[in-house]
């Protein structure tokens, strides 16, 4: 057994009202709702999408009407064609009928080319401590996609915070 995945400490604290659920009775959970019609709203586990969505904040899905497909930038739910897990990454590119799909914050490799039955939904809300996050889902949103495409949306988010930290430290002139 390795003991890698301990080597940093990891804290999950659930709500007394939180549900617990594995990877795919949540895909299950969803597909039954979204498939009524209704928005999905759950807590995002992970890392993949920073810094944007984060570990532990509350996303929304609504269900793809009309057979609206998704557009370039937009987030979505969907299930992985290789793996069979629900993954909500940013659609990054289109060609014919399956869309290229990657998370913000994935430097080394992408989702790929996903076909569209495999799409479920696209995220409309992002919470984190209760109020509503921007997401990136206007015109921006073609920035975003293209940055990440090009494994740059990182990169640059590290030296915009690191540059606000040295501002926000400063506190202003003395």
């Amino acid at each position: 057994m390795s003991l890698n995945k301990f080597s940093t400490p990891q804290l999950h604290t659930l709500n007394a009202d939180a549900l617990p659920l594995s990877n795919l009775a949540l895909l299950q959970l969803m597909q039954a709702v979204l498939a009524k019609g209704y928005p999905f709203r759950f807590q995002a586990r992970g890392w993949s999408m920073v810094p944007f969505i984060r570990d532990g904040d509350v996303i929304v899905v609504t269900p793809f009407h009309d057979n609206k497909n998704p557009k370039i930038g937009e987030v979505i739910a969907f299930i992985h064609p290789e793996v069979g897990k629900l993954i909500v990454h940013r659609v990054i590119a289109k060609q014919d009928s399956a869309f290229f799909i990657q998370g913000d914050s994935i430097l080394e490799q992408s989702d790929g080319y996903v076909p569209t039955n495999n799409l479920l939904g696209r995220v409309i809300r992002v919470e984190r401590n209760g109020k509503s996050i921007w997401l990136g889902l206007g015109f921006e949103r073609y920035l975003i996609a293209w940055l990440s495409r090009m494994r740059l949306l990182i990169p640059i988010f590290r030296q915009l915070s690191f540059l606000l930290n040295l501002v926000t430290k400063k506190g202003g002139y003395e």
